[in-house]
Protein backbone atom coordinates (compact mmCIF):
# COMPACT_ATOMS: atom_id res chain seq x y z
CA UNK A 1 0.00 0.00 0.00
CA UNK A 2 1.32 3.44 -0.94
CA UNK A 3 1.73 5.84 2.00
CA UNK A 4 2.28 9.58 2.32
CA UNK A 5 3.95 10.64 5.56
CA UNK A 6 4.41 13.92 7.40
CA UNK A 7 7.78 13.93 9.19
CA UNK A 8 8.55 16.19 12.18
CA UNK A 9 12.02 16.76 13.68
CA UNK A 10 12.47 18.89 16.84
CA UNK A 11 15.22 17.16 18.83
CA UNK A 12 17.50 20.17 19.34
CA UNK A 13 17.80 23.54 17.59
CA UNK A 14 16.30 22.87 14.15
CA UNK A 15 12.64 22.54 13.24
CA UNK A 16 12.42 20.17 10.29
CA UNK A 17 9.21 19.23 8.48
CA UNK A 18 8.87 17.00 5.39
CA UNK A 19 6.24 15.27 3.28
CA UNK A 20 7.40 11.94 1.87
CA UNK A 21 5.48 9.72 -0.54
CA UNK A 22 6.36 6.03 -0.78
CA UNK A 23 6.13 6.07 -4.59
CA UNK A 24 6.77 9.70 -5.57
CA UNK A 25 9.60 10.30 -3.08
CA UNK A 26 10.24 13.51 -1.16
CA UNK A 27 7.54 16.06 -2.03
CA UNK A 28 8.68 18.88 0.25
CA UNK A 29 10.95 19.64 3.17
CA UNK A 30 11.23 22.74 5.34
CA UNK A 31 14.00 23.53 7.80
CA UNK A 32 14.27 26.38 10.25
CA UNK A 33 17.57 26.73 12.12
CA UNK A 34 17.78 28.52 15.47
CA UNK A 35 21.51 29.27 15.10
CA UNK A 36 21.09 33.06 15.38
CA UNK A 37 18.88 32.66 18.45
CA UNK A 38 21.55 30.70 20.38
CA UNK A 39 24.69 32.42 18.98
CA UNK A 40 24.81 35.04 21.77
CA UNK A 41 24.98 32.25 24.36
CA UNK A 42 27.67 30.18 22.62
CA UNK A 43 25.47 27.07 22.64
CA UNK A 44 21.90 25.80 22.65
CA UNK A 45 19.67 27.11 25.46
CA UNK A 46 17.04 24.36 25.91
CA UNK A 47 14.20 26.61 27.10
CA UNK A 48 14.67 29.04 24.19
CA UNK A 49 14.86 26.11 21.76
CA UNK A 50 11.52 24.72 22.99
CA UNK A 51 9.78 28.09 22.71
CA UNK A 52 11.09 28.65 19.19
CA UNK A 53 9.89 25.20 18.06
CA UNK A 54 6.42 26.15 19.35
CA UNK A 55 6.49 29.36 17.30
CA UNK A 56 7.73 27.77 14.07
CA UNK A 57 6.27 24.27 13.89
CA UNK A 58 2.70 24.99 12.71
CA UNK A 59 3.66 27.55 10.00
CA UNK A 60 6.31 25.12 8.72
CA UNK A 61 3.82 22.22 8.60
CA UNK A 62 1.39 24.40 6.63
CA UNK A 63 4.14 25.43 4.19
CA UNK A 64 5.40 21.85 3.73
CA UNK A 65 1.85 20.62 2.97
CA UNK A 66 1.28 23.49 0.54
CA UNK A 67 4.60 22.92 -1.27
CA UNK A 68 3.80 19.19 -1.52
CA UNK A 69 0.34 20.04 -2.92
CA UNK A 70 -1.08 17.87 -0.14
CA UNK A 71 -4.02 18.31 2.24
CA UNK A 72 -4.72 16.64 5.57
CA UNK A 73 -6.92 13.96 3.94
CA UNK A 74 -3.96 12.80 1.82
CA UNK A 75 -1.67 12.19 4.79
CA UNK A 76 -1.57 8.49 5.76
CA UNK A 77 0.64 8.76 8.82
CA UNK A 78 2.82 11.02 10.95
CA UNK A 79 6.39 10.40 12.12
CA UNK A 80 8.03 12.56 14.76
CA UNK A 81 11.34 12.44 16.61
CA UNK A 82 10.71 10.77 19.95
CA UNK A 83 14.34 10.90 21.16
CA UNK A 84 17.13 11.22 22.01
CA UNK A 85 17.43 14.98 22.39
CA UNK A 86 16.37 17.91 24.57
CA UNK A 87 13.23 16.90 26.48
CA UNK A 88 11.38 20.22 25.95
CA UNK A 89 12.17 20.35 22.23
CA UNK A 90 11.16 16.70 21.76
CA UNK A 91 7.85 17.29 23.57
CA UNK A 92 6.89 20.02 21.07
CA UNK A 93 7.25 17.72 18.05
CA UNK A 94 5.78 14.69 19.84
CA UNK A 95 2.68 16.53 21.12
CA UNK A 96 2.00 18.30 17.80
CA UNK A 97 2.63 15.13 15.77
CA UNK A 98 0.51 12.91 18.01
CA UNK A 99 -2.30 15.50 18.21
CA UNK A 100 -2.45 15.91 14.41
CA UNK A 101 -2.53 12.15 13.98
CA UNK A 102 -5.48 11.96 16.38
CA UNK A 103 -7.29 14.85 14.67
CA UNK A 104 -6.69 13.44 11.17
CA UNK A 105 -7.40 9.85 12.28
CA UNK A 106 -4.09 8.46 10.99
CA UNK A 107 -1.39 6.40 12.75
CA UNK A 108 1.65 8.05 14.32
CA UNK A 109 5.07 6.66 15.14
CA UNK A 110 7.94 8.00 17.26
CA UNK A 111 11.30 7.79 15.49
CA UNK A 112 14.76 7.42 17.02
CA UNK A 113 16.76 10.48 15.94
CA UNK A 114 19.92 8.46 15.21
CA UNK A 115 17.96 5.90 13.17
CA UNK A 116 16.81 8.86 11.09
CA UNK A 117 20.44 9.89 10.46
CA UNK A 118 21.47 6.29 9.80
CA UNK A 119 18.79 5.86 7.11
CA UNK A 120 19.18 9.36 5.58
CA UNK A 121 21.34 8.06 2.65
CA UNK A 122 18.28 5.97 1.63
CA UNK A 123 16.58 9.20 0.50
CA UNK A 124 18.76 9.15 -2.65
CA UNK A 125 19.95 6.58 -5.17
CA UNK A 126 21.99 4.47 -5.15
CA UNK A 127 20.79 3.27 -1.75
CA UNK A 128 23.25 1.27 0.38
CA UNK A 129 22.29 -2.39 0.68
CA UNK A 130 22.21 -4.15 4.04
CA UNK A 131 24.41 -5.12 5.81
CA UNK A 132 26.77 -2.16 6.27
CA UNK A 133 28.81 -0.35 8.91
CA UNK A 134 27.53 3.12 9.83
CA UNK A 135 29.56 5.95 11.36
CA UNK A 136 27.16 8.43 12.96
CA UNK A 137 28.92 11.71 13.73
CA UNK A 138 27.09 14.80 14.92
CA UNK A 139 27.19 17.49 17.59
CA UNK A 140 25.59 15.17 20.14
CA UNK A 141 26.66 11.68 19.10
CA UNK A 142 29.60 9.71 17.73
CA UNK A 143 28.97 6.00 17.26
CA UNK A 144 29.91 3.06 15.06
CA UNK A 145 27.04 0.70 14.26
CA UNK A 146 26.74 -2.60 12.43
CA UNK A 147 23.47 -2.44 10.48
CA UNK A 148 21.91 -5.70 9.27
CA UNK A 149 18.47 -4.25 8.56
CA UNK A 150 16.05 -1.63 9.89
CA UNK A 151 16.07 -2.10 13.66
CA UNK A 152 18.84 -4.70 13.49
CA UNK A 153 21.58 -2.57 14.99
CA UNK A 154 24.68 -3.52 16.96
CA UNK A 155 26.52 -0.55 18.47
CA UNK A 156 30.21 -1.41 18.01
CA UNK A 157 31.58 1.69 19.73
CA UNK A 158 30.66 5.20 20.84
CA UNK A 159 32.19 8.29 22.39
CA UNK A 160 33.01 8.03 26.09
CA UNK A 161 33.02 11.84 26.42
CA UNK A 162 32.52 14.61 23.82
CA UNK A 163 31.01 13.79 20.45
CA UNK A 164 33.15 14.74 17.42
CA UNK A 165 30.90 17.66 16.46
CA UNK A 166 30.88 18.90 20.05
CA UNK A 167 34.70 18.83 20.13
CA UNK A 168 34.76 20.84 16.88
CA UNK A 169 32.36 23.44 18.33
CA UNK A 170 34.20 23.74 21.67
CA UNK A 171 37.61 24.09 20.03
CA UNK A 172 36.21 26.73 17.67
CA UNK A 173 34.77 28.60 20.67
CA UNK A 174 38.25 28.65 22.30
CA UNK A 175 39.51 30.32 19.11
CA UNK A 176 36.84 32.99 19.37
CA UNK A 177 34.71 31.72 16.46
CA UNK A 178 30.95 32.22 16.49
CA UNK A 179 28.50 29.42 17.36
CA UNK A 180 28.18 26.87 15.85
CA UNK A 181 31.93 26.90 15.29
CA UNK A 182 32.50 23.46 13.77
CA UNK A 183 31.87 24.44 10.13
CA UNK A 184 33.79 27.74 10.66
CA UNK A 185 36.78 25.85 12.08
CA UNK A 186 36.70 23.46 9.09
CA UNK A 187 36.69 26.46 6.73
CA UNK A 188 39.59 28.04 8.62
CA UNK A 189 41.52 24.74 8.36
CA UNK A 190 41.54 25.12 4.54
CA UNK A 191 44.15 27.89 5.00
CA UNK A 192 46.20 25.91 7.52
CA UNK A 193 49.77 24.66 7.11
CA UNK A 194 50.04 20.85 7.39
CA UNK A 195 52.58 19.62 9.95
CA UNK A 196 53.08 22.74 12.05
CA UNK A 197 51.08 21.23 14.93
CA UNK A 198 50.63 17.55 15.71
CA UNK A 199 47.73 16.50 17.94
CA UNK A 200 47.01 13.01 19.34
CA UNK A 201 44.70 10.47 17.66
CA UNK A 202 42.85 9.42 20.85
CA UNK A 203 42.12 5.74 21.62
CA UNK A 204 43.61 4.52 18.33
CA UNK A 205 46.62 2.78 19.92
CA UNK A 206 44.42 0.46 21.99
CA UNK A 207 41.95 -2.06 20.52
CA UNK A 208 38.23 -1.40 20.38
CA UNK A 209 35.89 1.01 18.62
CA UNK A 210 35.05 3.55 21.32
CA UNK A 211 35.93 7.21 20.78
CA UNK A 212 37.26 9.97 23.03
CA UNK A 213 37.81 13.57 21.95
CA UNK A 214 38.32 15.39 25.26
CA UNK A 215 42.13 14.80 25.27
CA UNK A 216 42.39 16.12 21.73
CA UNK A 217 40.39 19.18 22.75
CA UNK A 218 42.80 19.72 25.67
CA UNK A 219 45.83 19.45 23.33
CA UNK A 220 44.26 22.08 21.06
CA UNK A 221 43.47 24.29 24.10
CA UNK A 222 47.12 24.10 25.25
CA UNK A 223 48.33 25.23 21.80
CA UNK A 224 45.76 28.05 21.72
CA UNK A 225 46.97 29.25 25.14
CA UNK A 226 50.72 28.95 24.46
CA UNK A 227 50.88 30.39 20.93
CA UNK A 228 50.67 33.97 19.71
CA UNK A 229 47.32 33.70 17.96
CA UNK A 230 47.61 35.44 14.60
CA UNK A 231 45.26 34.33 11.79
CA UNK A 232 47.79 31.87 10.30
CA UNK A 233 48.43 30.21 13.65
CA UNK A 234 44.69 29.83 14.19
CA UNK A 235 44.39 28.24 10.74
CA UNK A 236 47.32 25.90 11.47
CA UNK A 237 45.77 24.77 14.78
CA UNK A 238 42.42 24.28 13.03
CA UNK A 239 44.09 22.17 10.33
CA UNK A 240 45.89 19.96 12.89
CA UNK A 241 42.73 19.56 14.97
CA UNK A 242 40.55 18.64 11.99
CA UNK A 243 43.21 16.24 10.69
CA UNK A 244 43.39 14.49 14.07
CA UNK A 245 39.58 14.05 14.25
CA UNK A 246 39.39 12.80 10.65
CA UNK A 247 42.33 10.39 11.09
CA UNK A 248 40.77 9.02 14.28
CA UNK A 249 37.38 8.46 12.62
CA UNK A 250 39.01 6.84 9.56
CA UNK A 251 41.15 4.49 11.70
CA UNK A 252 38.06 3.37 13.62
CA UNK A 253 36.06 2.88 10.39
CA UNK A 254 38.83 0.72 8.93
CA UNK A 255 38.93 -1.30 12.15
CA UNK A 256 35.12 -1.77 12.17
CA UNK A 257 35.06 -2.91 8.52
CA UNK A 258 37.84 -5.40 9.20
CA UNK A 259 36.10 -6.67 12.34
CA UNK A 260 32.77 -7.20 10.57
CA UNK A 261 34.17 -8.26 7.19
CA UNK A 262 31.92 -5.71 5.45
CA UNK A 263 32.81 -3.47 2.48
CA UNK A 264 29.99 -0.94 2.69
CA UNK A 265 30.27 2.15 4.90
CA UNK A 266 27.56 4.73 5.61
CA UNK A 267 28.52 8.04 7.19
CA UNK A 268 25.78 10.35 8.46
CA UNK A 269 25.17 13.21 10.91
CA UNK A 270 26.33 16.82 10.76
CA UNK A 271 30.08 16.04 10.68
CA UNK A 272 29.53 13.79 7.62
CA UNK A 273 29.43 17.04 5.60
CA UNK A 274 33.14 17.62 6.40
CA UNK A 275 35.11 17.65 3.13
CA UNK A 276 38.38 16.27 4.55
CA UNK A 277 36.51 13.37 6.18
CA UNK A 278 34.69 12.52 2.94
CA UNK A 279 37.92 12.59 0.92
CA UNK A 280 39.81 10.40 3.37
CA UNK A 281 37.02 7.82 3.59
CA UNK A 282 36.62 7.75 -0.22
CA UNK A 283 40.36 7.02 -0.57
CA UNK A 284 40.24 4.38 2.16
CA UNK A 285 37.23 2.56 0.67
CA UNK A 286 38.77 2.53 -2.83
CA UNK A 287 41.85 0.76 -1.42
CA UNK A 288 39.69 -2.10 -0.08
CA UNK A 289 37.33 -2.16 -3.09
CA UNK A 290 34.51 -0.97 -0.86
CA UNK A 291 31.97 1.83 -1.17
CA UNK A 292 31.06 4.74 1.07
CA UNK A 293 27.59 6.36 1.13
CA UNK A 294 26.45 9.64 2.65
CA UNK A 295 23.26 11.68 2.65
CA UNK A 296 23.23 14.72 0.36
CA UNK A 297 24.55 17.76 2.22
CA UNK A 298 21.15 19.20 3.14
CA UNK A 299 20.26 15.92 4.91
CA UNK A 300 23.50 15.63 6.92
CA UNK A 301 22.22 17.94 9.66
CA UNK A 302 18.91 17.39 11.48
CA UNK A 303 15.95 17.41 9.09
CA UNK A 304 12.36 16.22 8.74
CA UNK A 305 13.00 14.12 5.61
CA UNK A 306 15.10 11.53 7.46
CA UNK A 307 12.43 11.24 10.18
CA UNK A 308 9.73 10.82 7.53
CA UNK A 309 11.75 8.06 5.83
CA UNK A 310 12.46 6.12 9.04
CA UNK A 311 8.85 6.59 10.17
CA UNK A 312 7.50 5.41 6.81
CA UNK A 313 9.39 2.12 7.12
CA UNK A 314 8.08 1.53 10.63
CA UNK A 315 4.48 2.51 9.83
CA UNK A 316 4.52 0.17 6.82
CA UNK A 317 5.65 -2.60 9.16
CA UNK A 318 2.66 -1.91 11.41
CA UNK A 319 4.40 -0.08 14.24
CA UNK A 320 2.08 2.54 15.77
CA UNK A 321 2.41 4.80 18.80
CA UNK A 322 -0.36 4.92 21.41
CA UNK A 323 -2.05 8.17 22.47
CA UNK A 324 0.11 8.25 25.60
CA UNK A 325 3.34 8.51 23.60
CA UNK A 326 6.33 9.84 25.57
CA UNK A 327 9.46 11.73 24.57
CA UNK A 328 12.70 9.85 25.30
CA UNK A 329 15.65 12.20 25.92
CA UNK A 330 17.87 9.10 26.41
CA UNK A 331 17.23 6.10 24.20
CA UNK A 332 19.72 3.44 23.12
CA UNK A 333 19.77 2.68 19.38
CA UNK A 334 20.21 -1.06 19.80
CA UNK A 335 16.99 -1.31 21.86
CA UNK A 336 14.83 -0.62 18.78
CA UNK A 337 12.61 -3.43 17.47
CA UNK A 338 13.60 -4.97 14.14
CA UNK A 339 11.17 -4.80 11.23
Amino acid sequence: MNMRILGIETSCDETGIAVLDDELGLLSHELYSQVKLHADYGGVVPELASRDHIRKIVPLIKKALKDADTNAQQIDGIAYTQGPGLIGALLVGASVGRSLAFAWNVPAVGVHHMEGHLLAPMLDDPKPEFPFVALLVSGGHTMMVKVEGIGKYTVLGESVDDAAGEAFDKTAKMMGLDYPGGPLLAKMADKGTPGRFDFPRPMTAKPGLDFSFSGLKTAAANSIRSEKLDEQTKADIAYAFQEAVVDTLAIKCRRALKQTGLKRLVIAGGVSANTMLRMQLETMMKKINGKVYYPRLEFCTDNGAMIAYAGLQRLKAGQVESLSSKAKPRWSLDSLPAI
